[in-house]
């Protein structure tokens, strides 16, 4: 029987044959179970020899089930690993790898720009009060910047700020001159969206206070930054205009090729000039001077880019932005 047994156990191709095997000759009604249980019928001088016997026959079989299931487990291990195999010199798969929007780059771009020149960089609410978007700023109760045709009110009284310009007020609360500070953030304004204008757009606010500050510092910082963010010789123009907020005022633009009309003009930024006397004097400044400039950052960006619509940076259109993600 023992021959027999080792023999089937050999003979077993997979690991549910062998559990038959195992159980034809170790199960409870197995084979070799069932001479153990017969020994009580057998003359005491042959029962201990037969008990010996078949004991040795039970062991051996069981060790020889051993051996053969970590024989039949490697064989199942190794066809898997040959089927899961990975080729190493395969190409592997190029997963699209996210990045950072145009407008945060742009950004983040100007910020180094400007700490660079020793500016130190605030942020503030986008939920504004009256007096910080327009009173403190000088803008007159008749204004039609207070209008709902421009500006977003809420039910409470405060509005979305239409500008970055009320950090001007708060940073100067909380600081005393000499300082330079930029400002960059989002703002909201209730007007028809074209090509150059959305209603939800970014702003960079700059305000540098101290002794003796002039335009001529104003139009140095413009060409600064103009220059660091697309070459030295980087025309810019400044042209007078009126903010309830600046006396002098001015426009300030750059010029580049439009996209559109493959032509050289001028794209217009922003407003900029001499810090209002009436704003140092909501925040109790005496004896100092100072400029501040602010422009959209969409309206920048359409220079480095070359896109001809403001409305493509929030399209989230991945032919446009997969065209520029080395870009600045």
């Amino acid at each position: 029987m023992l021959e027999e047994a080792l023999a089937a156990v050999e003979a077993a191709s997979d690991l549910q044959e062998l559990q038959t095997v195992r159980v034809r000759y170790l199960g409870k009604k197995g084979e070799l179970t069932r001479g153990l249980k017969r020994l009580g019928s057998l003359p005491p001088e042959e029962r201990r020899e037969a008990g010996r016997r078949i004991n040795e026959d039970k062991q051996a079989v069981e060790r020889a089930i051993q051996e053969r299931r970590q024989a039949l487990e490697r064989d199942v291990l190794e066809a898997q690993l040959e089927s899961e195999r990975v080729d190493v010199t395969l190409p592997g798969t190029r997963f699209n790898a996210g990045g950072l929007h145009l407008l945060t780059r742009v950004t983040n771009r100007l910020l180094d720009v400007f700490t660079a020149l020793g500016y130190e960089v605030a942020v503030g609410p986008e939920l504004e009060t009256d007096h910080y978007n327009f009173e403190a700023l000088n803008f007159p109760e008749e204004h039609p910047a207070r209008d709902e045709q421009d500006t977003f009110w809420t039910t409470d009284g405060r509005l979305l700020r239409t500008h970055t310009s009320p950090m001007q007020v708060r940073y100067m609360e909380m600081h005393k001159p000499p300082f330079k500070v930029v400002v960059p953030g989002k703002v909201f304004r209730n007007e028809a969206v074209d090509t150059t204008h959305e209603a939800q757009f970014h702003q960079l606010e700059a305000l540098v206070v101290g002794e003796r500050i002039t335009m001529a510092d104003l139009r140095g910082a413009i060409e600064e930054m103009a220059g660091a963010l697309f070459g030295a010789g980087t025309r810019t123009r400044l042209q007078p205009s009126f903010f309830p907020f600046v006396e002098p005022g001015a426009e300030f633009a750059i010029h580049w090729t439009n996209p559109r009309s493959r032509r050289q003009e001028w794209l217009e930024l922003g407003g900029c000039g001499m810090v209002h006397p009436n704003v140092f004097g909501a925040v109790g400044y005496r004896g100092v001077t100072g400029f501040a400039f602010g422009f959209g950052i969409e309206r920048l960006a359409l220079v480095p880019y070359g896109l001809p619509d403001i409305r493509a940076f929030y399209q989230g259109d991945l032919r446009v932005l997969r065209q520029f993600r080395g870009a600045l």
